[in-house]
């Protein structure tokens, strides 16, 4: 079974499986996030939805890269967690099926490609209390071991 964090599924509501990959980047102590100022305004794990027939590990390394730029090394599976969500970015009412890696930034190879997103590194200590995203801080603060 695969724990359920954020809010219940809506009983009349139909939701679509989305599957995403995201990645806990510690650099000593310092983890990398991503900001995303649209739709909501948010700190968040970096990472995404898996295209299909995509690998997720391919699928990791793409989306790190659009969300922050950075190339990374030596994925390590943490967990899966879901959440049912609307997404207004896609209109969709989506089950996200989400597994997280701990992995380390290795290179940055320039800014975010991806639209209204930024990288920072935040202090260890307080990034987990920037998360809102529920099944994100608790694999980060697992990750810190917070």
């Amino acid at each position: 079974m695969i724990a359920r964090f954020g809010e219940a599924p809506l009983s009349r509501q139909r939701y679509v499986r989305r599957p995403g990959i995201y990645a806990v980047l510690r650099r000593k102590d310092a983890v990398l996030l991503t900001y995303q100022a649209s739709p909501h305004e948010e700190f968040q794990l970096p990472g995404g939805g898996i295209d299909p027939g995509e690998h997720p590990i391919a699928a990791l390394h793409r989306e790190v890269f659009e969300e922050t730029g950075w190339r990374i090394s030596t994925p390590k599976r943490l967990g899966t967690f879901r959440r049912f969500t609307f997404m207004p970015e896609y209109d969709l009412w989506a089950e996200k099926v989400c597994s997280v890696y701990l992995a380390r930034p290795i290179a940055q190879l320039g800014p975010p490609v991806e639209p209204d997103h930024s990288a920072h590194f935040v202090p260890s200590g307080i990034a987990p209390s920037l998360i809102r995203n529920d099944g994100d801080r608790h694999f980060l603060t697992r990750a810190l071991g917070l």
